[in-house]
């Protein structure tokens, strides 16, 4: 258990869930924390503005608490206090906040201050502990699912032809990496945006938890109606648990992609120098599937892992507990197709009931 705590601290997308579950257990811990990721927001003022928060008729608002003070709020709650429908919450808004084309949003940075990582260790390790997390840890399953963000009513057959979906991935990336070295300004903090995910798309890609996964997955487009289709799939899976399992990855099959990634990793980690993703395309020569722990997306997911000397990689654009198919091995599991939709009030997803052969449905209620 120590390895993966020191682990879900290291990571952002790790300090970021236990800052959530923070601000669950006490307001006056999430008033601190709205306050300090304002002040260090990188958009204090301009993209983000306080409005109401504080502010009455007798003046400014009082200053807000230090770094310090916030530590020593955290050291008062009560891990024990947490419940696994909490954690699953705060697990699904660290990932929606997580961003790879501009500066960590002010919350993060907050996390990140060695005073407040300490003070958020018995959270982490409530966390670990609590039995609703065991599965973070586990290898992809025999039995997933894919999900399809459209309603049951368009269908579409899961995607094929891997080989050829790698093959076009890997002739884009590297063009886009020929023309980027060629055009884009080399000064990492210049204005600039292009691709900044890690992983191909168009192949298969499952979850191994339903509907958890429906409320995890990075930079949503914020769908209301998901296909949610069984898969099995067999063979040989390589397991991404930690940031060196990523690391000797890309130190295995590194594909060149520092000019069309530096600015935006940049941005989002601080760092400036040579960048690399796995050769997806050769490493399905290997490996049928890749599949990434929530462990392992919480400690590694948002930031610089280094690769050698003057080389680093980010995970990004990789939603945890997620298997990307390389090899066509990956099947459309028996049974029917189940049909979700997000509540009305709040992020839940529902699963739709089965329409009943020959029974009408009801017209709906417009007016709310």
């Amino acid at each position: 258990m120590k390895d993966n705590l020191e682990s879900v601290l290291e990571g952002p997308r790790g300090r970021r869930l236990c800052l959530e579950l923070a601000m669950e257990l006490d307001p006056d811990v999430r008033d601190a924390v709205f306050r300090l990721g304002y002040d260090l927001d990188p958009g204090k003022g301009k993209s983000r503005v306080m409005f109401g928060a504080g502010f009455d008729d007798t003046g400014p608002p009082p200053p807000s608490p230090s770094p310090e003070q916030l530590a020593a709020a955290l050291a008062s709650l009560n891990p024990a206090a947490l419940n696994d429908s909490l954690i699953q919450a705060a697990l699904g808004r660290s990932v929606d906040t997580a961003r790879y084309w501009q500066a960590p949003d002010g919350e993060d940075v907050l996390a990140g201050l060695p005073v407040i990582r300490a003070a958020l260790l018995p959270l982490a390790a409530q966390v670990l502990d609590s039995p609703g997390t065991q599965w973070w840890a586990e290898p992809g399953r025999a039995l997933q699912w894919a999900i399809d963000w459209r309603p049951s009513d368009d269908p579409a057959p899961l995607t094929k032809d891997p080989q050829q979906t790698l093959a076009a991935w890997g002739r884009n990336v590297r063009a886009e990496e020929a023309r980027a070295s060629r055009e884009r300004p080399r000064a990492a903090d210049a204005n600039w945006s292009g691709s900044w995910w890690s992983i191909p798309h168009g192949l298969v890609h499952t979850v191994g938890q339903i509907p958890a996964g429906l409320s995890l997955v990075e930079d949503s487009q914020g769908w209301e109606h998901a296909t949610v289709i069984t898969v099995r799939g067999a063979g040989r899976t390589l397991e991404i648990r930690t940031a060196e399992d990523w690391i000797s990855l890309c130190r295995a099959l590194p594909l060149e992609v520092t000019g069309s990634r530096r600015h935006d990793w940049f941005r989002a980690t601080g760092r400036d120098g040579r960048w690399v993703i796995p050769d997806w395309e050769r490493g399905a020569s290997e490996w049928d599937a890749v599949h990434l722990t929530v462990l392992g997306y919480l400690g590694s997911a948002t930031r610089a892992l280094q690769v050698d000397a003057g080389t680093a990689s980010v995970i990004a654009g990789w939603d945890p507990d997620s298997t990307i198919w390389l090899t066509d091995v990956a099947r459309e599991g028996e049974g029917p197709r189940q049909a979700w939709h997000r509540a009305p009030h709040d992020n839940t997803w529902i699963r739709t009931p089965t329409h009943p052969v020959g029974a009408s449905w009801p017209i709906p209620d417009r007016n709310g």
